[in-house]
């Protein structure tokens, strides 16, 4: 940055709620209700992260469920497989996206059929062509469909043994298949151009974004969802993106459409805000209890979270018990902008019981004086999660 750039001086208080605001979890019903708005949720955040863990419901109807109160799982697939408003694709992690930004992943399908993909180089072209021959021939399928697989041992820990799956793996990175529904974590696969309706004329496929166009989308799409952005949270996990960000950056700030941001603790990080952004950074907004998934975007940027909030989550379902601090699957508990609690919960689905395995407070010596409005919060979740 140039060094005549005055840097605008921000708080940590003032900068929980610039996130807060921008991840519409200041606002009791922000979306709106059914389908529609669960497509404006994914489209507003970006993406929303997809894990398998179960123990309680999956992240991405815990992360939708957060924003939208009546959050219906039916209302996901709606989206996915009915009006295709969404799709799944890779971000920093597999992802629900917004079907109107799809332009901006083809660059990587692209790639991924040019230059194969690091985790699924031992598929065999005739197990590829295999699983298109299938499709192609009897329409959409699962890996269930395909009972004549000789299973093979694994390369490493999340590896399949299913040859075809491999194979619908690498074809969905490559673009050629897309996730046309979802049935629990059992995924249906079909061509991508039949399911878009690409193949019936005068449709045809998005223009790939040029790579300007790329890095204007991962910058806007951070300062939506983010309101305060730094180069790590623009690029998660995506460090290759950071040159080309930082020279647009620096040419919106020329322009007077981004300012600097000295952000209190964070040293020689440097942030950047809309400077629409910054002139409502004092605004009251409502004291709501949100029970967060570890997978919701205020949480998994573990560093950002606790430069802004003081509080750094461990994620230990992958830490052996005995050195577990806050629990298997502990779920960090935000009361206005603050987190106060990390509750680790396991869902109980035979006696359809919410099972409290830890309560851990965190924060200010006040936290536990929010134990009642916490208390209401995990009736509500557990009514979620029993569904």
């Amino acid at each position: 940055m140039p060094r005549a750039t005055k840097s605008h001086p921000l708080t940590k208080t003032e900068a929980r709620r610039i996130w807060l605001r921008a991840q519409r979890l200041d606002t009791a019903v922000p979306f709106g209700e059914g389908p529609g708005a669960t497509a404006a949720a994914v489209e507003h955040l970006g993406y929303v992260q997809i894990d398998t863990i179960n123990v309680i419901e999956r992240s991405h109807h815990h992360i939708l469920w957060t924003r939208i109160p009546n959050y219906q799982r039916a209302d996901l697939r709606q989206a996915q497989s009915v009006d295709k408003s969404v799709f799944e694709y890779w971000t920093h992690a597999l992802s629900y996206v917004p079907a109107r930004d799809l332009r901006f992943f083809l660059p990587a399908m692209k790639r991924h059929r040019r230059e194969g993909h690091k985790w699924l180089s031992s598929v065999k072209p005739a197990d590829l062509r295999k699983v298109l021959r299938l499709i192609r021939r009897d329409g959409a399928l699962t890996i269930r469909d395909i009972d004549d697989d000789v299973l093979v041992d694994k390369e490493h820990l999340w590896a399949s043994r299913k040859p075809s799956k491999r194979a619908l793996q690498l074809a969905f990175y490559t673009g050629v298949l897309t996730i046309s529904e979802r049935n629990g974590m059992l995924k249906t696969y079909e061509l991508m151009a039949r399911h878009f309706g690409w193949d019936r004329p005068p449709n045809k496929p998005p223009k790939p974004a040029s790579a300007k166009e790329a890095s204007a989308y991962l910058l806007d799409r951070a300062l939506r969802a983010q309101g305060l952005v730094s180069l790590d949270s623009i690029c998660h996990l995506d460090a290759p993106s950071k040159p080309s960000i930082r020279r647009l950056i620096e040419t919106r700030v020329r322009r007077n459409e981004l300012v600097p941001v000295a952000l209190e603790g964070a040293g020689k990080q440097e942030h950047w805000a809309r400077p629409d952004t910054l002139e409502t950074a004092d605004d009251s907004a409502l004291e709501l209890v949100h029970i967060l998934s570890p997978f919701d975007p205020l949480i998994i940027q573990r560093k950002r979270t606790e430069l802004f909030f003081g509080y750094g989550h461990r994620f230990e379902a992958y830490v052996p018990k005995e050195k577990r601090r806050l629990g298997y699957f502990a779920l960090p508990v935000l009361v206005g902008d603050e987190i106060v609690a990390a509750i680790d919960l396991k869902t109980d689905r035979e006696r359809r019981k919410l099972l409290m395995q830890q309560w851990t407070w965190v924060g200010s010596g006040s936290a536990r004086s929010h134990k009642r409005r916490v208390e209401e919060e995990l009736h509500r979740f557990e009514r979620f999660q029993l569904a």
